[in-house]
């Protein structure tokens, strides 16, 4: 049974109007029924999808309330890009979604056009993808790669100014250790209100060593 609540939206989204909670409520029965044919998520965590997937996505809201032109890398199943989607909607923003799998665009793109999001689909490899996505302010990743490769991939970007907001799980700390090899940036780690052992990395003024 879903978890979901309009006060857990904002606890950790910020100010969100229920209107946009009623459609990721309906985006989340959408999702399931899109996860029975095309595998999106494991289904032993279709029972969490609120708390795990969708407010998990929806943190980084509250980290940065102004960027309105963001990317999300490596799309799939559309955490965090999808439900980014629904909250850029009340700003005025907007969030291009880089996915090279065929059935996951097509996921993406009918979930697109049927909650009519600020959102499009480049169905393109992300080494590819960067002539078609312009100037972003952020840009996500959730459950890609690791930090190093992360970093690489989303260069274009980030070398022109761009925010990284990229989540990680328990081995953050060591991705860390790993990609000083190779970069330099500005680090801020914010404890992830979701998961206790995970984080959201906060990367600025990204470079190469």
């Amino acid at each position: 049974m879903s978890t979901a609540s309009f006060e857990s939206l904002q606890d950790v989204a910020g100010h969100v109007s229920r209107e946009t909670f009623e459609r990721l409520r309906a985006f989340e029965t959408h999702f399931l029924k899109w996860n029975n044919r095309i595998n999106l998520i494991a289904a032993s965590t279709e029972a969490e999808i609120w708390q795990r997937h969708i407010l998990d996505s929806a943190q980084l809201a509250a980290l940065e309330p102004l960027a309105t032109k963001w990317v999300d890398i490596g799309s799939g199943g559309g955490f965090p890009g999808l439900v980014m989607a629904f909250l850029l909607g009340e700003r005025g923003g907007t969030i291009d979604l880089v996915e090279s799998n065929r059935k996951k665009t097509g996921f993406l793109q009918a979930t697109v056009g049927e909650f009519r999001l600020p959102a499009r689909i480049v169905a393109k490899r992300i080494e590819d993808s960067y002539p078609f996505v312009k100037a972003p302010e952020v840009v996500t990743a959730r459950a890609l790669a690791p930090l190093t490769d992360l970093l690489g991939l989303a260069e274009p970007w980030l070398a022109a100014g761009a925010r990284a907001l990229f989540h990680k799980g328990r081995d953050y700390e060591r991705e860390i250790e790993e990609s000083a090899h190779r970069w330099r940036f500005d680090l801020l780690k914010h404890g992830s209100l979701i998961d206790p052992q995970g984080v959201v990395l906060d990367l600025r003024n990204v470079r190469r060593a």
